[in-house]
């Protein structure tokens, strides 16, 4: 085929495919996938009789004949380049048997750490992954030395599109209590246009494990300091013996406005607001998202606060306030009745 040929066959094609390109925002049931160099590819037609098919390329007769031959019911494309990507139909007259898409290996060399990101809560058997790549239609994960390798046995979990790009919800089956010597491998394929990319990251759980912020439950004068009482966060793996967890609280001072930190409960009683956040000690994990900043300074006052703004401890403490001036103006009034 002269060069001429090839380019007026490119665009007709091109032009007809471009509606199925578009279309293509999901991972087709049956496909294949070229490599780059690869000298030809074999397309199945799933025929349950026999008789001579016919093939069509994105359902149109294909162009390029030189690069394509039949064994029985099976279609041999050579030289596999742009033109020759989409779906191939196989036909018995007018009647479509079945289909099939011919992808090519993309070879662009993304930066895998660019891709997507995976982060765990805890040391549970659920984590989560998020995709940010926004030039492609379908991604979808999988764990595991069969989804490296693309193999029908491959158990993939479909991306959930959103505003920052597709996020994903996995399960492993890593021990949570034992020594983690076994690295979880997890694999993206992802299709822009006609062409898959595949990648593949190896870590470790603890790697990935991020706790959400803590929760502030108390907080008490001790003399000159405050002492804050600081919780896991409810996702946070337990026993929360064995699954331990270090804070550390972020202050700003009320007669300067300068900042400190404490790695203890304990901080001084003249702040302003404070915040704390929370990570895994043992494996150095990164720390959590801080908690919003809290008022510091009176956090508890009753008469200056709606219910609903109070926390459940200082609704407790005001209600005992309460209670006790009750008792004491009821003894004072029982006095004067003397």
């Amino acid at each position: 085929m002269t060069l001429l040929l090839w380019i007026t066959a490119f665009l007709l094609i091109s032009a007809t495919a471009a509606a199925q390109q578009a279309n293509l925002d999901h991972f087709p049931e049956n496909f294949v996938v070229a490599k780059r160099g690869e000298d030809s590819v074999s397309l199945t037609c799933l025929a349950t009789t026999a008789g001579p098919v016919t093939w069509k390329l994105n359902n149109e007769d294909p162009d390029f004949e030189d690069y394509m031959s039949k064994s029985g019911h099976n279609l041999i494309v050579r030289d596999v380049d742009t033109p020759l990507l989409g779906e191939y139909s196989c036909w018995r007259g007018e009647t479509k048997l079945s289909s099939i898409y011919l992808l090519q290996e993309t070879d662009e060399e993304e930066d895998t750490d660019s891709l997507f990101t995976c982060r765990a809560k805890s040391y549970g058997c659920r984590f989560s992954c998020k995709w940010t790549e926004d030039s492609y239609g379908a991604v979808r994960l999988g764990i595991g030395p069969d989804c490296t390798k693309g193999l029908p046995s491959c158990n993939w979990v479909s991306g959930q599109p959103n505003s920052q790009g597709f996020h994903f919800e996995l399960t492993h089956n890593l021990s949570p209590f034992g020594e983690e010597s076994t690295r979880l491998e997890v694999t993206a394929e992802a299709i822009n246009d006609f062409f898959l990319l595949r990648r593949t990251k190896l870590f470790y759980l603890r790697d990935i494990v991020v706790p959400d912020s803590p929760q502030i439950v108390r907080v008490e004068v001790v003399q000159s300091n405050l002492n804050v009482s600081i919780e896991p966060p409810s996702s946070w793996s337990t026993p929360h013996s064995f699954f331990t967890l270090e804070h550390e609280i972020e202050y700003v001072l009320r007669d300067n406005g300068k900042t400190g930190t404490s790695s203890s409960s304990l901080i001084p009683k003249k702040i302003s607001m404070f915040r704390a956040r929370s990570r895994d000690p043992l494996v150095f994990s990164s720390w959590s998202h801080w908690t919003p900043w809290k008022n510091g300074r009176n956090s508890c006052q009753c008469k200056k606060k709606q219910t609903s703004e109070l926390s459940p401890q200082c609704l407790e403490r005001c209600k005992k306030k309460m209670e006790k001036r009750r008792t004491k103006h009821v003894k004072q009034s029982q006095h004067l009745l003397k």
